[in-house]
């Protein structure tokens, strides 16, 4: 595991997660692992990106100052998403390139570190305490997809080292929502009397927790989200005359975070640690708005106090309302008034009723960056815009299609989907707008199309193919 070394000090570590618009469990394992390493002080930053959140993979640099960035994917597999979605989005050519004047290191994803394996054989045991191994059957599952045949490939090597490790299951086997060995035929896949099911997955998202206990026969239909579920509270399950643990997704065990920082190691071990320097472009661009005694940004007032900073939802100035702790500020934007997940940080819909007292300019920045995610990095950069056109041109996968969507179409989409939210948008189907000069408050802006457009772009281009 990695030690702080001159290589990392002044370095950023770019933790690169998938995210999701319709579930508030995929992202927080990513975030929650960030937080840990960040509180260790092995690094000068520590940001969070992702490819259905915000901020996203092209816009996070902007809130980098690091010279050297360490990217780790929060994946599982070397397939699709980590060789080609990932490198794409990021602008990025593995394992080492130059973007936005920055030297972007590209580690591996963490599932494909073998001690994954250490956290599977905890996961296992908890799962089952007391329950005999050599009575025990453990079923290790994946997604399985046919975009990629390096999507399979992690699980496959943990299922032979966990084999050939002499750790005393009566049997190791793999399964798959997508494709064989399939995990609805888990009864058949195993033979011995406990059965214990551990998904290899980040997060405790749609899969772990909706999809596969239905394909298994734990529940007969979709439940809940993870964070209102309880089927993971319930083990053994009595089925088809078998006792089956099911264990929550390996992703959020809390050792996560010491795979991420082993993923960095080994990357320099392979190429060697490089030593970078740290800009001040958005501690100064702050400094100077605080300086003006208050700025809004968004929803959201900042206003110069003489012990800190008061930062409340503006319709509640003036207002008494409660103080949170600076570490709730992600918490705090994370459902919307009426308690549904808020996927879309920048919607007009921020909850009210709470302030945040941060006491220096470092502490103000990290609470925004909670509110805002990447918002105070895209006011201070002059990264360019990117038009509609191109970021269509560039999607693969379930999304190559939404190049064929026509400019009315996307006019719509644009008028549909962008009417929500709070950013300035600088960006045109067929063009960009410049740079906004710089005002007495912090702009949210919005550079390139995010994912809400995109699935409304694959939605409008079914109906081509």
């Amino acid at each position: 595991m990695i030690n702080s070394t001159p290589g990392t000090r002044d370095a950023a570590l770019l933790i690169v997660g998938h995210g999701s618009t319709v579930n508030p469990d995929s992202s927080e394992p990513t975030w929650r692992h960030a937080d840990e390493i960040r509180r260790r002080g092995l690094f000068r930053e520590v940001a969070c990106c992702f490819w259905k959140e915000e901020p996203s993979m092209r816009e996070v640099f902007d809130s980098l100052e690091c010279e050297v960035v360490y990217v780790v994917p929060h994946f599982i597999s070397e397939g699709y998403f980590c060789q080609e979605v990932l490198p794409r989005e990021l602008g990025v050519t593995p394992p080492e390139s130059s973007v936005h004047g920055k030297l972007v290191r590209y580690c591996d994803p963490v599932g494909v570190h073998p001690n994954m394996t250490r956290l599977l054989l905890k996961r296992a045991g908890e799962v089952a305490p007391g329950v005999p191994r050599e009575q025990t059957s453990l079923v290790i599952v994946g997604h399985g997809t046919n975009l990629n045949d390096n999507s399979t490939a992690a699980i496959k090597s943990q299922v032979e080292l966990i084999r050939e490790g002499g750790y005393g299951f009566a049997e190791v086997t793999d399964a798959y929502m997508e494709e064989a060995p399939f995990v609805k035929d888990w009864d058949t896949l195993t033979s011995a009397p406990n059965v214990v099911v551990v998904p290899f997955f980040i997060a405790d998202g749609l899969h772990s927790y909706q999809d596969i206990p239905v394909l298994m026969g734990i529940a007969e239909d979709e439940g809940k989200a993870a964070s209102q579920s309880e089927v993971f509270r319930h083990n053994p399950h009595e089925l088809r005359s078998r006792r089956l643990f099911y264990s929550s997704a390996i992703g959020t065990e809390s050792l996560m975070a010491d795979v991420i920082l082993d993923q960095v190691a080994s990357f320099d071990q392979k190429h060697g640690s490089r030593e970078g320097i740290v800009g001040s472009q958005i501690a100064s661009y702050l400094a100077r708005k605080a300086e003006q005694g208050a700025f809004v940004i968004g929803e959201v007032t900042v206003t110069k106090m003489d012990n800190g900073y008061d930062v409340r939802h503006t319709a509640d100035e003036g207002l008494e309302v409660d103080t949170k702790l600076l570490s709730t500020a992600r918490e705090i934007g994370w459902l919307d008034r009426e308690g549904h997940f808020r996927p879309l940080k920048a919607a007009k819909n921020l909850v009210r009723g709470w302030k945040l007292m941060p006491a220096t300019l470092d502490e103000l920045r990290a609470a925004l960056d909670a509110l805002y995610p990447g918002s105070l990095g895209l006011a201070a950069s002059s990264s360019p815009a990117v038009a509609l056109r191109p970021y269509l041109e560039r999607q693969t996968g379930m999304y190559r299609f939404t190049k064929l969507i026509t400019d009315e179409e996307a006019e719509r989409i644009q008028n549909d989907v962008c009417s929500s939210c709070s950013k300035k948008r600088l960006w045109t189907t067929n063009g960009v707008a410049a740079h906004p000069e710089e005002g007495a408050d912090v702009p949210l802006l919005c550079k390139q199309a995010c994912s809400f457009v995109l699935g409304a772009a694959r939605v409008a281009a079914r109906g081509k193919i």
